[in-house]
């Protein structure tokens, strides 16, 4: 027999390990596996930098909740956290503390509309606070929605190159096709893989969010009712 009959004839092997499977990949099903588990080492660096923020943050407002109704003068605490860089309750209280005091010290004091002036600096604190933890939670939200898609591109490539390889071969064997097909699968596999725990994780963490900006809230609301009460109290001993 004819040695290049004999080589045409031999079946050619293909590698069907994970390993494999990419390697023999089509070039840009290479890139959009590549493109996809570098998303999912972002989404995941992500997720454990955000869990590890949200327990600081837990704690560092039950750590001041309760020094702050410890019974502890306002000034004392306020006091002990300047030159800080505190977050959650504690930054809340410190811009409420700042306005308060450039409203009652100097030459002058402005007690017109000072309850107002107190609620605004509070939302605006509590915004920042929220923007703060909330920022690159858009990054998992659309990393599990656009991740099925982004794989299912590449399966539609790994499948149309696997239809060309039964053009090129004139074959219809399971053998020619298999690989690409697999190839093609891998990639959606991949997509799931970055999509699945970026959206758990996304409804998870963003639900942790609600739970802080609602303490944030209320703690503003408590604290902004105590200054109100004082204020009424300097009003009416100047009056």
């Amino acid at each position: 027999m004819n040695p290049a009959d004999v080589a045409q004839a031999a079946p050619v092997v293909h590698d069907m390990s994970l390993f494999g499977l990419f390697w023999q990949a089509h070039f840009i099903v290479k890139l959009v596996m590549i493109g996809l588990l570098g998303a999912s080492v972002w989404c995941w660096a992500i997720i454990i930098d955000k869990t590890l923020l949200f327990g600081r943050t837990k704690r560092a407002m039950d750590r001041f909740e309760e020094v702050f109704w410890s019974g502890q003068s306002l000034e004392e605490l306020y006091r002990s956290l300047q030159g800080r860089n505190p977050a959650g309750l504690a930054a809340v209280f410190l811009a409420a503390m700042r306005e308060w005091k450039r409203s009652f010290e100097g030459s002058g004091r402005s007690f017109q509309s000072l309850s107002q002036r107190i609620d605004k600096v509070l939302d605006v604190t509590i915004q920042r606070e929220v923007e703060r933890l909330e920022s690159r939670l858009t990054v998992l939200a659309s990393i599990g929605s656009a991740g099925p898609y982004i794989g299912l591109f590449g399966t539609v490539v790994g499948i149309m190159n696997s239809f060309t390889s039964i053009a090129a071969s004139k074959s219809t064997s399971l053998a020619v096709v298999a690989p690409g097909i697999a190839e093609a699968l891998f990639a959606t596999a991949i997509g799931l893989f970055a999509a699945i725990p970026a959206v758990l994780a996304y409804n998870k963490l963003h639900s942790q969010v609600g739970k802080l900006q609602s303490r944030l809230e209320g703690f503003a609301d408590e604290f902004s009712a105590i200054l109100s009460r004082q204020i009424d109290e300097r009003i009416a001993l100047a009056a």
